[in-house]
């Protein structure tokens, strides 16, 4: 199986909220700013692109029996083969977790009659990270073979995400910065300084 990572769109929207302080530029007798200054409420948005490094997926086994000790067994020896085969893939233990463990019994209905157990279904799922994602495809192969039956994913990933974010920070602060200059130069009033102001990160999307 061949799989390709597209670069990932790291979004940030930038609002200075009582922003860019403005005095008035000596002289401008048509326009005549408060003492305190007039306040330029400025936003700006920014993006950053980067190729995803990570890709994060869940595997499980689900498997049946007509009681819970034999689906629990079953479950457990399939996925132990499953645990094995993501160790020979060479993904660390601090990138296997545990994600749900569950026995249901399974019924049968009729009409104008009580549900009858007909058997037990067990379930492990763990969540994993492939941080190599050239062994991807192989890694889900091999997952498959050894009895992997509930696959999940993959979704890609930046695993660093805060530098990239930083970029598209400081883009967008510039950005912001810029904009405030022109406001202020069209009404003559001369930007000082940035009051205060907080960002928001939108989600990752695909670029392009």
């Amino acid at each position: 199986m061949r799989l390709t990572a597209t670069p990932l769109l790291l979004a940030l929207s930038l609002a200075l909220g009582t922003s860019m302080t403005a005095h008035a530029a000596p002289p401008s007798p048509s326009i005549a700013a408060p003492a305190e200054g007039t306040l330029l409420n400025i936003s700006a948005n920014a993006e950053a692109t980067r190729v995803p490094d990570v890709a994060t997926l869940s595997a499980g086994v689900v498997t049946q029996a007509a009681d819970g000790n034999s689906a629990m067994r079953q479950n457990a020896q399939q996925m132990d083969k499953v645990l094995a085969a993501i160790k020979a893939a060479g993904i660390a233990e601090r990138d296997v977790q545990t994600s749900g463990v569950s026995l249901n019994p399974q019924y049968r209905y009729a009409d104008n009659e009580a549900p009858k157990i007909t058997g037990y279904q067990a379930s492990n799922t763990v969540s994993l990270k492939v941080r190599d994602i050239a062994k991807l495809g192989k890694v889900l192969d091999a997952l498959a073979a050894q009895g992997a039956n509930q696959i999940n994913g993959p979704s890609f990933e930046i695993d660093q995400p805060e530098p990239v974010y930083d970029e598209a920070r400081l883009a967008a602060l510039k950005k912001a910065q810029a904009r405030a200059q022109t406001y202020a130069k069209s009404l003559g009033l001369q930007a000082c300084h940035g009051r205060r102001g907080g960002d928001g990160q939108g989600h990752p999307g695909r670029a392009g």
